[in-house]
């Protein structure tokens, strides 16, 4: 039986297997390593990071629904300074690359997190949201304006010394506008999609179930809306794609990797069942060898 080839080159970097876990799903690493080998998978993306501490929106920030998930946690994170004291010495001693994550209110607070992160070691890509508000206009995200978007790749791409991938909004009219225009201003991949917006009420309540009221669609009901975005962005840009959005069996995975994406990230799965990365990096080659298929570039269907 022919010997199935997991690697992929993605941005100057070899991975060992297409499979990320996404960045808000999987803390930062040590919250799941008990329960999972976090150094089988391709690499890891790190919950987001800003300059200063977010304690994220006031509860209830999450809730389920049919096939998916609606989380308002409001970006919460500890902030770059104690991210780099407390939690990138222990992601340094993985056997994996680690992907960080940034956000920030405006470009300047991104160039300097890209600035920062480029000179810690162990760090292999950043990862930018750009699903973020620009205070500077209004608090219209970043991600939905190919201007703006391309403003904070830019700058990003200026300070930073590592590659930069630029997380793509689903809630736009078309995707491919905002994807070509990250590219032009010098994005080395993108990654799609972020959550789609939705909400969700209580009708014994009559209230809406999230304080925030609107929060972000995850999980397996998004899945053909994002399958159809990378579809579409895998060939109006010549940069790498990584798929994202309701993977949760290697099926899912492989249809992603069809569709031209050179790499996937697992969220919402992750929280059911943290062994999602492992069982589907297990699936993709058993697929490969009962069709003959050594290398993941044969996947790609035109």
């Amino acid at each position: 039986m022919s010997t199935v080839n997991l690697s992929t080159k993605f941005c100057g970097l070899t991975l060992k297997n297409p499979i990320l876990l996404a960045s808000g799903t999987c803390g930062y690493g040590a919250e799941i390593a008990d329960i999972t080998d976090i150094n089988i998978l391709g690499g890891i993306v790190v919950k987001g990071i800003s300059i200063r501490p977010k304690t994220g929106n006031p509860p209830p920030r999450i809730v389920e629904t049919p096939s998916g998930l609606l989380n308002a946690i409001g970006l919460e994170n500890v902030g770059l300074e104690a991210f780099l004291r407390d939690k990138l010495p222990w992601l340094c001693g993985l056997r994996t690359h680690i992907f960080v994550n940034i956000l920030g209110d405006t470009p300047e607070e991104y160039a300097e997190l890209a600035s920062v992160l480029s000179e810690q070691k162990g760090i292999s890509a950043l990862e930018v949201n750009i699903s973020c508000p620009n205070v500077k206009s209004g608090g219209v995200a970043f991600g939905t304006d190919p201007f703006a978007a391309a403003e904070v790749t830019r700058a990003v791409k200026e300070a930073a010394k590592l590659p930069v991938i630029v997380k793509l909004s689903p809630n736009v009219t078309d995707i491919t506008v905002i994807a070509r225009a990250v590219e032009q201003a010098g994005a080395d991949a993108v990654s799609l999609i972020n959550t789609l917006s939705g909400m969700a009420i209580d009708i014994q309540r009559r209230r809406p179930v999230l304080a925030n009221i609107f929060g972000g669609l995850s999980g397996p009901a998004i899945k053909p809306v994002a399958l159809r975005m990378v579809w579409q962005t895998a060939r109006a840009v010549s940069i790498p794609v990584i798929g994202i959005g309701g993977i949760v069996r290697a099926a899912d995975a492989l249809e992603f990797l069809m569709a031209g994406a050179a790499a996937v990230q697992i969220g919402t799965a992750t929280l059911i069942n943290p062994k999602t990365g492992q069982e589907i990096i297990t699936g993709i080659e058993n697929y490969m060898k009962q069709r003959g298929l050594t290398e993941l570039s044969g996947l790609r269907i035109s």
